[in-house]
């Protein structure tokens, strides 16, 4: 069994090695620069929170949870905040940015002239871009626990729920990003990311929509990861955020699949 399982770890070594290698290369070309764009990504849902579930929430008062207790309209929209930041982050770096690499600068024509498979550029830039959505979860948690809009315990457990939401919608994104055919094609992209963030549960319960428009939101992947925060942040959470859990990581291996295969297929023809 050693003999049967040992090839297979050994590769599964070098996948991660090679993979690395394509994160550290964005880590060493990284510009001083770049902290500005890092600070401008966390400050849009902190604002968001602040102008919203603050000032508004001042005036709502407070909203049922499925449990039946009620919190703060802050404490509502808070970990919606940090799923919609978590998803921003990964895809701000695996559209536009990964896109542009491949696209424009050519840059994954030449990683191929090394032994790095297009699976492994998929892996490792999925990597660099979850470096970003890290940093933005990592503060925004700091953030709702300064407010006391959750506790540092619940905090410490929702961080790698929204690590996980980010590599999903990261993974989702690299994949969209190899249908993508020019500059243009991405105002789609925009389009969907804004109306997931205004629809996904993240100012007003589910609940609140017509049965059907309930349904098409229950769905997306963006209210399965305010779900899911939101549960846990709150405490409020049962069995059913495995359900959150089982939907992300579908959502990853898929991104991670169809984007292998694309950047195959137009990489190497």
């Amino acid at each position: 069994m050693v003999g049967a399982l040992l090839p297979r770890l050994v590769g599964l070594t070098a996948v991660a090695r090679r993979s690395a290698s394509v994160t550290e290369r964005n880590i060493a070309t990284l510009r001083s620069s770049y902290w500005v764009v890092l600070i401008s990504g966390f400050l849009e849902p902190l604002l968001y929170l602040l102008s919203i579930g603050v000032g508004v929430g001042a005036l709502i008062g407070e909203l049922p949870l499925p449990d039946g207790s009620t919190v703060p309209y802050a404490a509502f929209v808070a970990p919606a905040m940090l799923a919609a930041s978590a998803m921003s982050g990964a895809l701000a770096e695996t559209t536009f940015n990964f896109f542009a690499k491949m696209k424009f600068m050519k840059l994954y024509d030449g990683v191929l002239a090394t032994p790095v498979r297009p699976f492994e550029i998929a892996l490792g830039e999925l990597g660099w871009a979850m470096a970003r959505g890290v940093l933005y979860s990592a503060a925004f948690l700091g953030v709702m626990v300064a407010m006391e809009l959750t506790t540092p315990t619940r905090a410490l457990a929702a961080f790698p729920a929204a690590v996980l939401i980010g590599f999903a919608f990261g993974a989702l994104g690299m994949a969209a990003s190899t249908y993508m055919r020019s500059w243009q094609d991405f105002d789609l992209v925009g389009f969907v990311q804004f109306t997931l963030f205004l629809f996904s549960g993240t100012f007003v319960p589910a609940e609140a929509y017509p049965a059907v428009l309930r349904w098409l939101v229950e769905v997306t992947p963006l209210y399965r990861a305010v779900d899911l925060t939101r549960g846990i942040t709150t405490g409020s959470g049962d069995w059913s955020l495995l359900l959150d859990v089982l939907y992300l990581l579908g959502v990853l291996v898929l991104g991670l699949v169809v984007a292998g295969r694309r950047m195959g297929r137009l990489l190497y023809r």
